[in-house]
């Protein structure tokens, strides 16, 4: 190893290691001489390539004027002038500038663009006219480098420069040349100098063929450059028949802060075509501004509906809204009134809650129902003592709403309440809106199964339609205690109440019922309660989330039970479901079975099916293809026989799995 190539280990290692600079994700020490003579001692040196950008970025904290000479050196290097420019740009000296601009005269292609834009980012007003040069510069990479440079300087001699140049710039660089100026003209704004900034966007307004996005862009920077005096031109904007001059003007609209803006939108929105006033709209409630609000109002009211939609949408995000949506609500247009409810709910404020409260207290039943929904959107939980006083409403739909209403807004405390009002429903639709309101309650409990008592308590005694509401809501909260009740009801002596337990023992949320369901299949006396619970039983069979041997066991125990061809179907259609090779012998007897054929005859075919796609498919392959072939000798569909013989073809072509040894 050179006695060079030694020197640079060491002082890469003691940059990056010793306690002088940090290495990567380290926090960066005060900047000190010693720290930059070890980097700038990096890159005098034949380190490598990743070692001298490290140095560089390393530089781009603590550099000093001292490292500037030989960072300057590397902007010509391909492959470090990036990081040499990174190390440079930072470094609060006017070598920087002196050294970029000598760069200026010396490089070329890629290095040279790279200074140019340095020379932007360091807002250099001395290198104004050397880059002015440049924006003749065959290269177009460099003019329009050059252009953007000095649109980053900012100055009106900058600006200049460029508007010099811009007439007989080629077409290619036009749009970098346009980037300068806008540029320019937000850095003469920022520093006070409107005058010159309008003149920069107007000139850019005025120029022939621009691109969409210099249009847009002038026009918005022409009127906030201008301030109060801007509003003219948005208005200019809202009538061009030039929709990126409308759009661009609309979207400006929502960053001007003077006043009288809203105004401006507003006097525009009733001349403007259906699509355009819906932008406008959109525009004045992400504004917000109160001055609004009448025009979205009789927006909202007539018009064509897209438009009256987009007014109704807008009415939440203005200050003291709501009115119009109140008598939106009884619109004949049914959407309309949707949406009107839709906004409404959205509508904060005191104000609102006593109209809707009020709108409970009307005399039409649309208005009352539309009352109750708000409530429940609005979670206007003060308002259950008149949700209440509703349960005793002559229209049923309104005592229904009410009570669904009461489970939203009620909590476990007043479950009590509610189940009183289950008992007392008369009619169906009464019931089911009680018993969706106290399930609702109960499951709102920390511990839902702290409601199970309270509900099993109410049944001695109850209705046969109240009990069998009961045992739903019991069903949805599951539990030990919940189960036993509705063991217990399996025994009742009404047929209705029997078939009830039943049925939510079939839909039990854990495995817990199924002996229950089980004894109830082999033991009922009933046949209709028979094969509810062997529905119920097999419907196990078909949980995709329950293990595959498991369900086979469920068919295996059916089997044993199942006695007339409905029962039967069920069994066969459960084992169809069992995507197991052990799952054929238990189907393949009902092929023989007129009554069970067809059925059987589609389970053999689906669970050959799923299994040939299965990634043992190889090993039971054999195992299929004498059902299948029986499938097809038997089978009446000619639609399942062709799926048989395809199912065949695939089977007989699987590669057998081999034997172990």
């Amino acid at each position: 190893m050179s006695t060079s190539r030694k020197m640079s280990i060491v002082l890469a290692v003691a940059v990056l290691l010793a306690g002088g600079v940090p290495l990567l994700g380290q926090s960066i020490p005060p900047p000190g001489q010693e720290s930059v003579n070890k980097l700038v001692a990096v890159l005098k040196s034949d380190a490598s390539q990743h070692e001298k950008a490290e140095a560089c970025r390393q530089l781009g904290v603590v550099g000093t004027k001292e490292a500037v000479p030989v960072l300057a050196g590397l902007l010509g290097d391909e492959k470090l002038a990036h990081m040499a420019r990174y190390a440079l740009e930072p470094i609060p000296d006017p070598a920087v500038d002196e050294a970029l601009r000598a760069a200026l005269g010396t490089l070329k292609g890629r290095p040279l663009v790279g200074v140019i834009g340095s020379l932007g980012v360091r807002r250099d007003a001395n290198a104004i006219e050397p880059l002015a040069g440049m924006l003749k510069d065959s290269d177009a990479e460099v003019a329009q480098a050059a252009a953007r440079a000095l649109g980053k300087i900012g100055t009106a001699a900058a600006a200049k420069a460029i508007e010099g140049a811009l007439a007989g710039t080629p077409a290619g660089n036009r749009l970098a040349f346009c980037e300068g100026l806008f540029r320019a003209a937000e850095s003469l704004a920022a520093k006070g100098q409107r005058a010159e900034a309008i003149a920069i966007y107007d000139r850019l307004r005025g120029l022939e063929q621009a691109p969409h996005q210099v249009r847009a862009g002038a026009l918005r920077g022409a009127i906030l450059a201008r301030g109060d005096e801007g509003l003219g031109l948005l208005k200019q904007g809202l009538q061009s028949e030039d929709y990126v001059l409308f759009a661009a003007a609309v979207r400006t609209a929502q960053e001007m802060t003077v006043k009288g803006v809203a105004e401006a939108l507003t006097a525009e929105l009733g001349q403007l075509p259906a699509d355009r006033q819906i932008v406008v709209i959109q525009t004045l409630a992400r504004r917000a501004d109160a001055a609004a609000l009448p025009a979205i109002d009789a927006a909202a009211k007539s018009g064509p509906k897209p438009v009256r939609l987009a007014a109704i949408r807008a009415v939440p995000a203005l200050p003291t809204a709501g009115a119009v949506l109140l008598e939106l609500l009884v619109d004949p247009d049914a959407e309309i009134a949707q949406a009107a409810q839709e906004s409404l709910a959205a509508v904060a404020g005191v104000q609102v809650d006593a109209a809707v409260l009020k709108m409970l207290a009307g005399a039409q039943p649309k208005q009352r129902l539309a009352a109750l929904e708000l409530i429940g959107q609005r979670r206007m939980t003060q308002a259950v003592p008149e949700v209440v006083n509703a349960l005793g409403d002559a229209d049923a739909g309104v005592r229904q709403s009410a009570l669904r209403r009461l489970g939203e807004l009620s909590g476990p405390e007043q479950l009590p309440g509610l189940v009183d009002l289950l008992m007392a429903a008369k009619s169906p639709q009464d019931l089911n809106a009680a018993e969706q309101a106290v399930g609702a309650v109960a499951a709102k409990a920390e511990n839902p199964q702290s409601c199970t008592e309270k509900l099993v308590a109410r049944m001695a005694g109850a209705p046969v339609a109240q009990k069998t509401a009961l045992l739903r809501v019991l069903g949805s909260l599951g539990g030990a205690g919940a189960l036993e009740a509705v063991r217990g009801s399996v025994k009742d002596p009404n047929a209705e109440v029997r078939a009830a337990a039943i049925r939510t023992l079939s839909a039990w949320k854990t495995a817990e019922a199924l002996p229950d369901l089980l004894a109830l299949a082999q033991k009922a006396d009933d046949p209709a309660g028979k094969r509810l619970a062997l529905r119920g039983y097999l419907g196990w069979a078909a949980k995709a989330n329950v293990p595959a041997d498991q369900r086979l066991a469920i068919c295996r125990q059916a089997a044993e039970i199942v006695q007339s061809p409905e029962e039967k179907k069920l069994l066969v259609a459960a084992l169809g479901n069992v995507a197991s090779a052990d799952s054929l012998p238990l189907i393949v007897p009902y092929l023989d079975d007129e009554a069970t054929r067809e059925e059987a005859g589609t389970a053999v075919v689906s669970v050959a099916e799923r299994l040939l796609k299965g990634k043992n498919a190889g090993r039971v392959a054999s195992k299929l293809i004498e059902p299948l072939e029986k499938v097809a000798k038997l089978a009446g569909g000619d639609e399942l026989k062709q799926r048989a013989n395809a199912a065949i073809e695939l089977a007989k072509r699987k590669p057998r799995a081999k034997k172990k040894a």
